[in-house]
């Protein structure tokens, strides 16, 4: 069933959906709460772009899909994000706004580790969502979109890895835009307890390349004393899709939140990836690549905010833009007072293929205390010649020359991706984008 609404939302419609998923009276109470404060907070404004001429609000808003009882029934474009030789334990498959599929090893819920799409997990453990959703990473009355999002949130999934528990194969989402015109109201929580640890990867994907819709999406990644979390993701939204990605991590004493983000989106796109380094001796390394071509306008931010000592934070941002993209790359280091011993580095480097493409980078360090180190490095440019001559003379044509360049560029990020199908198919999509 489709059900089709525009702003204003009233409460009875968001009042009647979290019923409709027998949601805890918390849950209802917080939607209700979002939707008052949605009509009177303003819209983020992200550095030197402006959104407020951007779909945020026309879409679909519950899309039923079908389940699937095998992978074998998934279309090709969905099974390339699965490693076909590897038994498929830990995977969520949502589907519009419906879990399609889902499984989780028996040996990990012996352990207490659940993963399931955030629906199920508002019905079978409120409780403990409640306890860290939207509390410590983002808050529903941040701005017009966090609180829209916190109204009208239609899927996500829930990770939780309690005390100890140490999962080696990677744990994978992925969210199926089949319709074109649904949203992607999408809510992630990943909990890691102390000295535990976990890699998270999600994947995007959509083909409304006419209709018009959006997505907005919540991670918050909970890093525990002592634990690691993993966390990577491909967005692969197409023209259509207006998208606002908030992606907040908070670690504690050494604890460690790595993020490896491919933004392969072909629409109007901000992001934002924000962690806080709340406990000494916590560390944060956020890498991000991106691409954009056509008229596309992209926003995005990484920021890592220092409060406790001997805190590590860096930055690692690669862009290509073609056509008549721009982007903007912010890059932002912040050391509070009293996160002495700490280190914040960063790199913003954007690869221009044509004349009209734009791209910005813009790092940023907010020093407040004394005994710290920190460097950031910058630079926007074209394909260096003599790199492109040095591979020529070898033999290698201009086209092959300049694929290996931007492949070579985009490695640092691309590595990084713990699944090996996900990286794969990553560099498909970057291969499509970029010729």
């Amino acid at each position: 069933m489709t059900v089709e609404v525009s702003l204003p939302y009233n409460k009875e419609y968001v009042t009647q959906f979290s019923q409709g998923l027998q949601e805890p009276q918390w849950m209802k109470d917080l939607r209700l709460n979002a939707l008052d404060k949605s009509e009177s907070l303003p819209l983020p404004k992200p550095d030197k772009t402006n959104i407020q001429g951007w779909n945020f609000t026309e879409f679909n808003h519950h899309v039923a899909g079908e389940t699937i009882d095998s992978l074998d029934q998934l279309p090709v474009e969905i099974k390339d994000f699965l490693d076909e030789e590897e038994e498929q334990k830990n995977l969520v498959i949502q589907r519009n706004h419906t879990l399609a599929f889902g499984t989780i090893d028996e040996k990990l819920k012996e352990q207490g580790v659940i993963f399931t799409d955030m629906a199920t997990a508002l019905r079978e453990h409120g409780d403990l969502v409640e306890k860290y959703y939207m509390n410590d990473a983002v808050h529903m009355d941040e701005h017009r979109l966090t609180a829209l999002h916190a109204a009208l949130m239609n899927g996500g999934v829930f990770l939780y890895v309690p005390k100890n528990v140490q999962i080696e194969d990677p744990i994978q989402a992925i969210f199926w835009q089949e319709d074109p015109e649904a949203s992607l109201i999408n809510h992630i929580l990943v909990v890691a307890e102390e000295n535990s640890s976990v890699t998270y990867v999600e994947n995007y994907i959509s083909n409304n390349k006419e209709e018009k819709t959006s997505a907005n999406i919540v991670a918050e990644v909970i890093a525990k004393d002592g634990a690691k979390v993993s966390f990577g993701a491909v967005d692969n939204f197409e023209k259509g899709t207006t998208v606002y990605a908030n992606r907040r991590g908070v670690a504690y004493r050494d604890s460690v939140i790595e993020w490896a983000l491919g933004q392969m989106n072909e629409g109007d796109t901000v992001s934002e990836n924000i962690t806080h380094l709340i406990g000494d001796n916590s560390h944060s390394n956020a890498k991000t690549v991106a691409i954009g071509r056509g008229d596309q306008k992209q926003n995005f931010t990484a920021n890592i905010t220092h409060f406790g000592k001997g805190s590590d934070g860096y930055i690692l941002q690669h862009g290509v833009m073609k056509d008549k993209s721009s982007a903007i790359f912010n890059g932002i280091g912040k050391i509070e007072h009293g996160a002495s011993k700490s280190n914040a580095e960063q790199e913003s480097r954007v690869l221009m293929l044509s004349k009209d493409a734009r791209g910005d980078a813009n790092p940023i360090l907010l020093i407040d205390e004394d005994d710290v180190t920190a460097g950031h490095a910058a630079s926007v440019g074209r394909v260096d010649p003599i790199q492109l001559y040095y591979l020529m003379s070898r033999g290698i044509s201009k086209f092959e020359a300049e694929r290996l360049i931007i492949h070579g560029f985009l490695a640092p990020v691309v590595k990084q991706l713990p699944v090996e199908a996900v990286k794969r198919q990553l560099t498909q999509v970057i291969e499509r984008k970029v010729y």
